[in-house]
C-alpha cells in the first residue's frame, strides 16, 4: 500500500496545520484534517486505522505528541477525504490525541477526540503519518487510547505505509 499527502513547498498545506485561517480553526487549535491518497490497496481489506505523531515533540514536551488516531475508516475510495474528522458522516471512530494528556488538560472533546493539526513551537517538525489497511473493522470506543488501537490491529493488519509531513514553525 502506498499513501500520498499533497504538499506546498514541501510542508503541509497551512490549512491542516498552525498557520491555518481562522475559519479552520478550533480554540486556536487547526483542526481541518488533509486529505490522504491511497493506493495499491489490500483487495481483503475492510478497513483503515491511522495515526499522526510528531516524534520531534519528545525535547519540547517528554513524549512524542499524538495528533490523530482514527479507526473504522471505510474503504469508500482511495482518497480519505479533507475534514472526515470533525464532518464525521463517514462513521470513523477516533481515539485521544495529546491534547488529553493530564500535563495539558484538556477536556473539550471536539479537540481531544479529533484531529488536532500541527504547530510545532520551536523549529520545523516531520510529522509521521501510518495508515493500516485492515481485514476487519475494529471494536472500540470513541476516545480510545493509542496502545488500545495498537492491541486491536496486531493480527489485522494486511499492509501498512508511512508518510513523514514537514510542518513550519
Amino acid at each position: 500500500m502506498k499513501i500520498h499527502v499533497l504538499k506546498e513547498d514541501g510542508y503541509l498545506p497551512k490549512k491542516y496545520s498552525k498557520y491555518a485561517e481562522e475559519e479552520y480553526l478550533y480554540k486556536g487549535n487547526p483542526t481541518v484534517s488533509f486529505p490522504i491518497e491511497l493506493s495499491e490497496i489490500p483487495k481483503q481489506a475492510k478497513a483503515y486505522a491511522l495515526t499522526l505523531i510528531d516524534f520531534d515533540a519528545v525535547p519540547v514536551c517528554g513524549f512524542p505528541w499524538i495528533h490523530w488516531i482514527a479507526c473504522n475508516v471505510p474503504l469508500t475510495s482511495t482518497k480519505i477525504p479533507e475534514n472526515i474528522s470533525a464532518d464525521n458522516t463517514s462513521g470513523i471512530i477516533q481515539g485521544q490525541n495529546s491534547f488529553a494528556s493530564p500535563f495539558v488538560g484538556e477536556t473539550d472533546t471536539a479537540i481531544i477526540n479529533r484531529y488536532a493539526g500541527p504547530t510545532p513551537p520551536d523549529k520545523d517538525h516531520n510529522y509521521q503519518l501510518r495508515v493500516y489497511a485492515l481485514d476487519t473493522k475494529l471494536e472500540l470506543q470513541e476516545g480510545f487510547c493509542l496502545n488500545e488501537l495498537y492491541e486491536k490491529i496486531n493480527s489485522h493488519i494486511l499492509d501498512e505505509a508511512c508518510e513523514y509531513i514537514l510542518a513550519q514553525c
